[in-house]
């Protein structure tokens, strides 16, 4: 077909909501329509890559032993209820009802519905192991959809599941799965490198992820020069070099008024003293409401996937200074000291070292 035949004009004018200059290209040049935001529609020729890709993908699945099938997107809530992932995925989750009432999910993973299958369809060890496979479209409410076709709230998706009968069958199906993904990024082009990843709402041991380097990511990797360590900076871990114990004298408990000061900046400036002598207390509320505290060295920051993992998982927002009010918390001097009924984290970063600044609950007043 001629290029002037072709559906999907090209574009003079830059979208204006279109941040990234991969974005403001998909659209000027006609690959891509937005039909709202994180939605779109592939034009012709973005369509026919797409399907190249596709291809690609699938060949390589089958080559690692997969198995195509097609589940259906639309799944009752009611067995995402029962493995508990509802609460865990939380506002991502789009969630309807039909017209009896039922409860249903648009579903952005399909471990539930495979489960239930598996138990229907298997009946003896000797049905393993076994590689199950699909490429589908998603769906996810994204808080703020961006980067054009890479975070949005419609999108295809392979999703592969093994059933194994040991953990040695699990971790050749998991190598197998890394060996496809290393020759589908070598068959389209793409440079990438593996790093730890957190599982997240998925679940599971162990979680990687392919990268592709990009000035304009979203994502930040932590690799080591002296190994083959890498990481993303939500999974990252490093061995704590063992510090000597302080001798430092431990000093009675004393309320310092600091009028006007709510940040640790200005609090270290105020009393002249480095940020890492100083213990951060922060409020967080889980999708219940429910509060947890996050105990963190003034100079460090919490890591929120980190501690989701530690708190079942659960999304994790902060508090606003309205929520805190009505924990009887004061906006800006938090404090675990008489912080009652609510769940405590604290971490590592204060097993050592004494005589720190901390919030007392009180207004205006550390300890």
């Amino acid at each position: 077909m001629k290029l002037s035949k072709n559906f999907g004009k090209t574009q003079k004018e830059t979208p204006g909501d279109a941040e990234l200059i991969s974005h403001q290209l998909l659209i000027k040049s006609g690959l891509i329509h937005q039909v709202a935001s994180g939605i779109y529609s592939y034009m012709p020729i973005a369509w026919r890559s797409l399907k190249k890709i596709e291809n690609i993908v699938r060949n390589e699945i089958d080559k690692a032993g997969g198995q195509e099938i097609r589940m259906p997107v639309l799944q009752p809530q009611e067995i995402w209820d029962l493995s508990g992932r509802t609460e865990i995925f939380g506002p991502d989750l789009f969630k309807l009802s039909d017209r009896r009432k039922r409860k249903l999910v648009m579903a952005p993973t399909h471990e539930e519905v495979l489960t239930l299958m598996v138990k229907t369809h298997v009946n003896t060890y000797k049905d393993l192991p076994l590689l199950i496979y699909q490429i589908q479209t998603k769906f996810r409410d994204e808080t703020r959809p961006r980067g054009g076709l890479i975070r949005v709230r419609e999108f295809d998706m392979k999703d592969a599941y093994s059933f194994d009968i040991s953990n040695e069958g699990l971790d050749q199906n998991y190598n197998a799965m890394i060996t496809a993904y290393e020759n589908i990024y070598n068959r389209i082009g793409l440079e990438t490198i593996k790093v730890e990843a957190d599982s997240g709402a998925i679940g599971g041991q162990a979680s990687h992820e392919f990268m592709a380097v990009s000035s304009i990511g979203e994502d930040t990797i932590l690799k080591c020069s002296k190994c083959d360590y890498a990481a993303n900076s939500e999974k990252a871990e490093f061995v704590r070099i063992k510090q000597k114990t302080i001798s430092e004298k431990i000093l009675p408990l004393e309320e310092i008024h600091t009028p006007e000061i709510k940040t640790i900046e200005s609090l270290t400036k105020n009393l002249s003293l480095d940020p890492d002598k100083m213990i951060k207390t922060l409020i967080y509320l889980d999708s219940n409401n429910q509060p947890l505290a996050a105990i963190i060295r003034g100079d460090l920051d919490v890591n929120e996937t980190k501690l989701s993992n530690l708190n079942d998982g659960k999304d994790l927002r902060l508090a606003t200074s309205e929520e805190l009010s009505n924990l009887n918390i004061p906006y800006g001097f938090a404090s675990p000291i008489q912080l009652k009924n609510i769940k405590i984290i604290v971490d590592t970063s204060l097993n050592f070292g004494n005589n720190y600044i901390i919030g007392s609950n009180k207004e205006k007043i550390p300890l």
